[in-house]
């Protein structure tokens, strides 16, 4: 008889695992609350707007992107079929360029991948002092703080930069309003909405260092994006491929609450359409957001494993990142790629979709007079916007019509200058708002049902891991300890495969473990890692000399 489990949550930790257990011989349940498969990675149909045969305009939830050192991710996806002999792995393709609009400015454009061009070598190495606004000196110091990071062992990382905020740690008090535009503050609010007086330097210097790395790494792809709508190209094949595996895949069920009784979990109590319903399974992995666990967690719970109870702690440390999509009726002459509104009040991002939809022309969309998309994400919801007209409030204190206008205020700030109009109030078709931003600000109720997890100062040891005291709990969510250490997808798929693990040990399974990566050490840097660890145990701090001799008299005795 194959042993049972049951999986909380169908976005992309809860499809990874079920995918892994199902593959090893597991009868898997799962069950989502929405009444779309995906969680934060959906896309969604924009209702009633597809007419004359044609489909609903596609939405989104947010910003997502598979930048080049993801590789749990894609070794789940090059599993799952896709048409005809493909798989989903290939509906990734590569963008070209990072656009950085200013007010009033030209934009700066860089390539996003090793420059193959010596026009592209002349943008990475153009005078930053005129052009960008850093002081003299400044890059050079940041350059140093790179360094530094990456000639550092791991006990320090986890030790002392853990808990440094970034801010401090990069020196940005003082420096040029560049330095904390671009460096500080834009880097840390543009990677997962984090403010960078509080994300941990350990976090964000790792995920720095690893996107630095693709770019500069000849061959490697930095950025890549889907070639069409989500849920199309990725999440419904998905789900499509597990139930071949005989998994069941249920949408529209609430997770209400876990039964625990003798020293373990008896079931989990659910309900769908108002009716309430058990279910019951040898093993219970839970897959749902950080604040959505933190709610679920009861004293006997608690004192079964006290470290669950730092999942309240950490259920705190959420930012809102959510998407608007703006329906345009001429296509915008963007870069191939991202765009990161380092001037803009709402740290917004885009990426204009039809240049990437190959497959899927705008032509099938809507009412036919839409000719691209442009996807906005929108990150800071606490800073007051530029925008009269809709009263300058922050978008946690905006209704959705006020958003949407001044997140397009905003965009035209960034994108037109004299000379240059890219977007005019005339080529605006529609647009729509993720469905979890509620209707009005409410002091009373959350302006977004589903927040993202920030890695603040020294929250590391208030994460858990995948098993926990439970005998037959397991969680597998972007806030468990990974090594991707950041609320993403790739984190998610990571802390699936970790949690799989866990219950192919416990069931005394002889199936193959999942494999896991560590992030991207360049080999050419371990004499200087190792120097440092010999540092750090010696009670010294960092100073990026290669001391060999002291290297080989410690080893050596």
């Amino acid at each position: 008889m194959k042993n049972r489990v049951v999986i909380l949550g169908g976005g992309v930790a809860g499809l990874s695992a079920a995918q892994e257990l199902a593959e090893r011989g597991f009868a898997v349940k799962v069950f989502e609350k929405k009444r779309m498969p995906g969680g934060k990675a959906r896309s969604l149909w924009v209702p009633d707007t597809g007419t004359g045969g044609r489909l609903d305009l596609p939405g989104e939830h947010g910003f997502r992107f598979f930048p080049g050192f993801y590789k749990h991710l894609p070794n789940t996806m090059e599993r799952i079929p896709f048409g005809k002999g493909k798989c989903c792995a290939e509906n990734l393709v590569n963008t070209a360029e990072l656009e950085y609009p200013l007010y009033g400015k030209p934009p700066i454009v860089l390539p996003d991948h090793f420059p193959t061009s010596l026009e592209q070598w002349k943008l990475l190495f153009q005078d930053a002092h005129g052009h960008y606004g850093f002081e003299p000196g400044e890059l050079d110091y940041f350059s140093e703080r790179i360094w530094q990071i990456l000639t550092s062992c791991q006990e320090r990382r986890l030790d002392e930069y853990e808990r440094l905020g970034w801010w401090k740690y990069i020196g940005a008090e003082g420096r040029s309003e560049a330095y904390q535009k671009f460096l500080a503050a834009g880097l840390t609010r543009l990677l997962n909405a984090a403010r960078a007086q509080v994300a941990n330097t350990r976090t964000m210097g790792d995920i720095l260092v690893q996107l630095i790395l693709d770019m500069v790494t000849p061959g490697k792809d930095a950025d890549r994006v889907l070639n069409g709508p989500t849920n199309v190209v990725w999440i419904e094949p998905w789900v499509t491929y597990l139930r071949s595996l005989g998994v069941e895949y249920h949408l529209d069920t609430t997770f209400e609450s876990l039964i625990y009784g003798g020293g373990q979990i008896q079931g989990v109590s659910l309900s769908r359409e108002g009716v309430a319903f058990e279910e019951h399974a040898d093993f219970y992995l839970v897959a749902v957001p950080v604040e959505v666990m933190a709610g679920k967690l009861t004293a006997e719970l608690v004192g079964a494993d006290p470290t669950l109870g730092y999942i309240r702690t950490l259920a705190q440390d959420v930012q809102q990142m959510n998407g608007i999509q703006f329906y345009l009726t001429e296509d915008v002459e963007l870069v191939r790629g991202h765009e990161l509104y380092v001037d803009s009040a709402w740290a917004l991002t885009s990426i204009s979709q039809a240049q990437f939809w190959t497959d899927y022309p705008m032509s099938g969309f809507g009412d036919g007079q839409v000719q691209t998309i442009l996807s906005v994400d929108i990150s800071q919801w606490n800073v007051a916007g530029s925008f009269e007209y809709t009263g300058c409030k922050p978008a946690d204190q905006c209704t959705r019509d006020e958003i949407a206008r001044e997140t397009w205020h905003q965009l035209k700030q960034s994108l037109n200058r004299p000379g240059n109009q890219v977007l005019s109030d005339d080529i605006l078709h529609s647009w729509f708002l993720d469905p979890d931003v509620v209707e009005k600000w409410d002091p009373l109720r959350e302006i977004d049902r589903e927040p993202l997890l920030v890695n603040n100062v020294n929250t590391w040891q208030l994460r858990p891991n995948a098993h926990t005291l439970i005998p037959n709990l397991f969680l597998a969510a972007d806030y468990v300890q990974t090594y991707t250490d950041l609320a993403t997808m790739e984190g998610a798929n990571e802390a699936a495969r970790r949690a799989t693990n866990c219950i192919l040990n416990a069931s005394g399974s002889n199936a193959k473990l999942c494999e896991l990566w560590k992030l991207h050490e360049p080999d050419v840097l371990l004499p200087w890692r190792e120097n440092d660890q010999l540092r750090y145990d010696c009670g010294l701090p960092w100073d990026g000399e290669l001391d060999l001799g002291k290297r080989l008299r410690r080893l050596f005795g």
